[in-house]
């Protein structure tokens, strides 16, 4: 089976609304494959799927042509078998839709700082094109260097993460989770990843320890990854979930982890689980909507005050001004 890249958040999103509304209307799946509407790469995987349909079942088939993942083919499985999976798909298009409006909201707040990082790599130099001390080719180069030169770092960064070495580093903590809010914003996230997909498993009926390793796949942080791995055997070895993650180091604070343990033995102790685990990926989606507007605010303010001092420099170093103030004195 071909490994697919999952597609974005906002097609995931768009598909699972789809889903919804079709289930909701009662159309069968076959029809609903038929009358899909999605963009690429997601409608060259939706022609796979209809494929697929004859031979397989239909969360098989969505997760062979790669318009489901595993994850969300397990949950679509376990809901069909247990009735309907229309409120399935609704809760996925939820957590979809929420993670494709916060990427949106921080692309939407750089393109400001990053248009004006463009105007000023062209403004810049711009005196010396107008005098003629500047050929053309001097002043597109003058221009284009720094992007040149940014992503020349983008690649090499990329190629080393891609290296057979980098495998070594899989088990280190990224160097991210250092940054102020940005750390805590990561960290937060994919445990809300890990608490949403293990609910909407455990309600659709599928078992703890066949739910467990799914939503770790949910964890993109290798040192949370690792330290959520644990959580399998302790539970297999008779740990509830809750003395299972008492020590976390990862529940973002006392106060959180208090309340997330408390929670969840809550729902152990009353046979509402997934309603408890579902109830707290609640609320930290109100925090780290909360964060994001934090990280939204002040990364175009340090955008810009990098721009500002990149043109302090530019002045500083440019040729002819050191001479002139010296002429000046």
């Amino acid at each position: 089976m071909a490994n697919h890249k999952p597609l974005t958040f906002r097609i995931r999103a768009e598909l699972y609304s789809q889903l919804a509304q079709m289930e909701m209307a009662g159309l069968p799946f076959d029809r609903a494959l038929n009358v899909l509407q999605v963009v690429e790469p997601a409608h060259s995987r939706l022609i796979a799927m209809r494929a697929l349909f004859k031979h397989h079942d239909f969360a098989l088939a969505g997760e062979r042509s790669g318009l489901f993942t595993k994850l969300e083919a397990r949950l679509i499985h376990a809901s069909i078998n247990a009735g309907s999976p229309a409120r399935m798909y609704r809760q996925l298009a939820d957590f979809y839709g929420t993670r494709a409006r916060q990427a949106a909201s921080m692309k939407s707040r750089l393109l400001m700082p990053t248009g004006v990082f463009m105007m000023a790599l062209a403004i810049q130099p711009l005196p010396g094109l107008v005098t003629g001390s500047m050929a053309v080719s001097a002043y597109l180069f003058q221009v284009l260097r720094p992007m040149i030169l940014v992503a020349l770092m983008v690649f090499g960064v990329r190629w080393w993460l891609s290296r057979p070495a980098a495998t070594a580093r899989k088990n280190a903590a990224s160097p991210w989770l250092s940054i102020p809010l940005l750390g805590k914003l990561i960290v937060r996230q994919n445990v809300q990843d890990f608490f949403a997909s293990l609910g909407l498993m455990l309600e659709a009926g599928i078992p703890m320890l066949d739910a467990l390793p799914l939503a770790l796949e949910t964890i993109t942080e290798p040192s949370i990854k690792r330290e959520f791995s644990r959580i399998a055997p302790r539970v297999a070895g008779g740990a509830t979930l809750a003395q299972a993650l008492a020590d976390s180091a990862f529940l973002c604070g006392a106060p959180d982890r208090e309340r997330a343990v408390a929670l969840i033995h809550s729902g152990e102790q009353s046979g509402t689980l997934p309603e408890m685990l579902l109830r707290h990926t609640t609320m930290e989606s109100i925090a780290i909507n909360a964060s994001f507007e934090q990280l939204a605010t002040w990364a175009p303010r340090v955008v810009y005050a990098l721009v500002m001092l990149w043109m302090l420099g530019s002045l500083l170093v440019s040729p002819g001004l050191m001479p002139r103030a010296i002429a000046d004195l």
